[in-house]
């Protein structure tokens, strides 16, 4: 008679059992390497690696941290100066614009004041250049009326040339120059104001009387030169 044997017959339930539970076993080990839990209390290696772990991500996050606000802070200098930039050049354009017009202006006023200062000193050295060659003592007795006559003629035109002079550059009645240069750029007719009808009369008929003299001296010179024939 044949006996029939199971395999369950060559194995030990209880041996069995112990391996799944034990402490060696790969799975419960795998902790370690996966961080899978085991039911055992953590290794004093696996708190040190874990420490290491968490402290090199906590070092690798400050340096990010640190890069992120390095480059903040360049954005914000670089916003800063462009801000910087663009309200600076704003400003100058409007004060270095109203400058070169204003100084135009001046420069312009200036050389128009030079240009008719040149012609008046022009006029009065020529003025000068006649009146000091008159000497009475050099008239002799058949020419002192005609001398005379000419010599008053030229003081006269001198004298209205000097008038003309006075009226234009306040600097020849002993005004300080800063106080001429303010009066000369008020407008041409501000001195009309403080100036009567008979005075504006006068300095009409002065600024037109070296033609009338020229007229009067011409016709004086006719009469001597008949009288004397």
């Amino acid at each position: 008679m044949g006996s029939h044997y199971d395999e369950s017959d060559f194995v030990d339930a209880d041996y069995q059992a112990s391996l799944k539970t034990s402490p060696t076993s790969p799975r419960h080990n795998a902790d370690a390497t996966t961080g899978v839990s085991t039911g055992r209390p953590p290794s004093r290696e696996e708190i040190e690696s874990r420490v290491s772990e968490t402290q090199a991500k906590l070092a690798e996050l400050k340096r990010a941290q640190e890069e992120l606000e390095r480059e903040r802070a360049s954005l914000e200098e670089a916003r800063r100066r462009r801000l910087e930039f663009q309200n600076g050049r704003t400003e100058m354009l409007d004060h270095l614009g109203r400058g070169v017009t204003l100084l135009e202006q001046a420069e312009f006023a200036a050389r128009r004041d030079a240009e008719q200062m040149t012609q008046t000193l022009s006029d009065l050295r020529e003025n000068l250049a006649r009146i000091e060659p008159l000497r009475e003592e050099q008239w002799s007795e058949q020419t002192w009326n005609a001398e005379l006559t000419r010599a008053l003629a030229a003081i006269e035109h001198a004298r209205m040339e000097w008038n003309s002079a006075r009226l234009k550059w306040t600097i020849l009645d002993g005004t300080s120059p800063d106080a001429a240069g303010k009066k000369r750029s008020t407008s041409n007719l501000d001195w009309a104001d403080d100036v009567s009808f008979k005075k504006l009369c006068r300095v009409g008929l002065a600024l037109n009387w070296p033609v009338a003299a020229v007229t009067l001296i011409g016709l004086l010179t006719i009469i001597v030169m008949l009288a004397r024939r």
